[in-house]
């Protein structure tokens, strides 16, 4: 029997929330549609005044056009899922989920909002709300990206604690990490939808990654033709050839005449390397080992 993917990643995500918000009361989905907001001890209304937006949304973009049409339904049905928020020193509520609703609200005039309040640190805010914006996919991946490593720099979560808190495996984590690398004006082209993840990931590494950017768009490449092109250019980068020095050459040539074996000298860049005696018959081994056993 098939398996609802959706269904699978929303629950993967959901025991991530549970594990930070200590409950099942908060859902992210639109399950609380049909909740009774009035007659529920949790839920309350403040002023709208009162609210101010997190400086660990992720979310840098919102679409005019989507909050628009979300302000319509909410001044007809006004706000059927809460908001999640924490108090802070100064009487104001910072927004940890639902900051959508929140500028939908505002353009729609509401002078008060449902909210739950929680108790909350900087590092469960940053995980609550990325969670959130994975699950409703509104996030592009260069703002993803952004999220996953700053709770790895500022609140010391490895890529296998990030993997348990956000459903992701580990090597999503890493992959979408790896866009980080890319040139600003890369990631610029992603944030704004003109490239997609997959149009960037094979740029990663390369030098001239906004050259091929530049003509992915100038062409419509897809993301097939974008790996054969970066395939092809690896093919045809000429190989730069490593030479002895003539020190090392020498030495090949002394051993050779003082042994009568042939050999080879490789060094690396940290100054070691490695020696090949070559035999040609069971003759010349021996010799070898003879000479090893001195």
């Amino acid at each position: 029997m098939l398996e609802d993917n959706n269904n699978n990643k929303r629950n993967s995500l959901g025991k991530g929330l549970e594990a930070i918000l200590g409950d099942k009361d908060f859902v992210l989905d639109d399950l609380t549609a049909s909740l009774d907001l009035d007659n529920t001890n949790s839920v309350q209304k403040i002023s709208i005044d009162s609210l101010t937006a997190s400086p660990f949304q992720p979310r840098m973009d919102f679409d005019e056009d989507a909050l628009e049409t979300l302000s319509l339904s909410i001044k007809e049905k006004g706000i059927l899922q809460p908001l999640l928020v924490r108090q802070k020193m100064n009487g104001k509520y910072e927004i940890i989920a639902g900051e959508r609703r929140y500028r939908a609200a505002l353009k729609a005039g509401l002078k008060e909002v449902p909210v739950m309040i929680k108790e909350m640190s900087d590092k469960e805010v940053l995980e609550v709300a990325l969670i959130e914006n994975i699950q409703r996919e509104n996030l592009s991946p260069i703002e993803e990206a952004e999220s996953l490593n700053h709770l790895i720099k500022s609140f010391s979560h490895t890529q296998e604690s990030l993997s348990q808190v956000i459903g992701k495996s580990r090597s999503y984590i890493a992959n979408t990490l790896r866009l980080l690398s890319l040139p600003q004006s890369v990631q610029q082209m992603v944030r704004e939808n003109i490239l997609t993840a997959g149009h960037v990931r094979p740029l990663i590494g390369l030098e001239n990654a906004e050259e091929i950017a530049e003509k992915i768009i100038k062409k419509g490449l897809n993301v097939r033709q974008v790996e054969e092109l970066v395939q092809q250019a690896k093919d045809t980068t000429p190989k730069i050839k490593k030479t002895k020095s003539q020190d090392i050459t020498d030495i090949e040539k002394n051993i050779k005449q003082h042994l009568g074996l042939k050999v080879k000298i490789s060094t690396d860049q940290k100054g070691g390397g490695k020696v090949v005696l070559a035999y040609s018959d069971l003759s010349e081994l021996d010799k070898i080992l003879d000479i090893l056993r001195k």
